[in-house]
């Protein structure tokens, strides 16, 4: 057994008695590196220090630094990252638009009379002349004050309503979407109105595409003449690209449009009954 004086001695020199008490080392303070070997070995094999240095582990350490890291800042959220991406829609859209530009102006070869067929540019304004909507109000009142049977006067009056229709939607829309007209555009249109300086949708496609329907549906024409009505349709339409009044899309868009119109008329249509109501009551005035 050994004396008093070993172990006062032992306990002096800073090592412990292997016998005596455990020491506990703590954890908040750095080890002593001149402490017995026995010191170490006895912290390596601790369970509670084990389970310490397992909860430290590399993938615990990542999540810390990189919640710490997105909490300072130095880079967006997960979420935040996806939200910058650009729209696939928004994208298509881009590139449809820079299509249309690009060919509306490859088309404009009458825009100006030196362009590649300025030659053609007096038919394409005939052409353009042939859709406003002037002549065609004006043909259409003429036609419904000389007409003598009452289906004449109900046809013509329902065109008289549908181009009536087709000015009021049309300015509406030019008016909400405000696209300005292609730069190589030479503002020496017919009758042109504060609307006319914008460009989406073409008046003159949607006039010819509602015209050209209604005509087909609602007169007896021979064969050569329903094709004539479907050339001059699609003139009307060319004209408006290859003068560079209007962009592709106007036109497509118009002749759809139009489309619609003709469809809405339909609907809308004054029956013959309606009709000697209507004219009865402006004879009266």
């Amino acid at each position: 057994m050994p004396s008093p004086k070993a172990k006062n001695a032992g306990r002096r020199d800073g090592s412990p008695v292997l016998g005596s008490s455990f020491e506990f080392v703590s954890l908040t303070k750095p080890l002593n590196r001149s402490s017995s070997p026995h010191l170490l070995q006895r912290q390596g094999s601790d369970p509670n220090t084990a389970r310490l240095r397992a909860s430290e582990s590399p993938s615990r350490r990542r999540g810390s630094g990189s919640s710490t890291g997105s909490a300072s800042g130095q880079g967006p959220p997960e979420e935040d990252g996806i939200r910058l991406n650009p729209s696939l829609i928004a994208i298509s859209l881009s590139s449809l638009l820079a299509i249309d530009l690009w060919l509306s102006k490859r088309l404009s070869v009458c825009a100006f009379e030196d362009s590649s067929w300025g030659s053609a540019r007096p038919l394409m304004k005939l052409i353009e002349i042939s859709g406003h909507g002037i002549p065609w109000l004006a043909g259409a009142a003429y036609c419904l004050y000389k007409s003598d049977s009452a289906a004449g006067q109900e046809v013509m009056l329902n065109l008289l309503l549908g181009l009536l229709l087709d000015l009021i939607l049309v300015g509406i829309l030019k008016a909400v979407v405000r696209r300005r007209r292609p730069s190589h555009n030479q503002m020496d249109m017919f009758a042109t109105f504060s609307v006319d300086r914008y460009s989406f949708p073409s008046g003159h496609a949607t006039r010819a595409a509602m015209c050209g329907r209604f005509l087909l549906a609602h007169l007896v024409l021979a064969t050569p003449l329903r094709v004539l009505v479907f050339l001059w349709v699609g003139l009307v339409g060319l004209s408006r690209v290859l003068l560079g009044r209007h962009h592709v899309t106007d036109v497509l868009f118009g002749f759809w449009m139009g489309y619609c119109q003709y469809k809405l008329v339909e609907i809308l249509w004054l029956s013959p009954p309606a009709l000697q109501g209507l004219l009865g009551h402006l004879a009266s005035f």
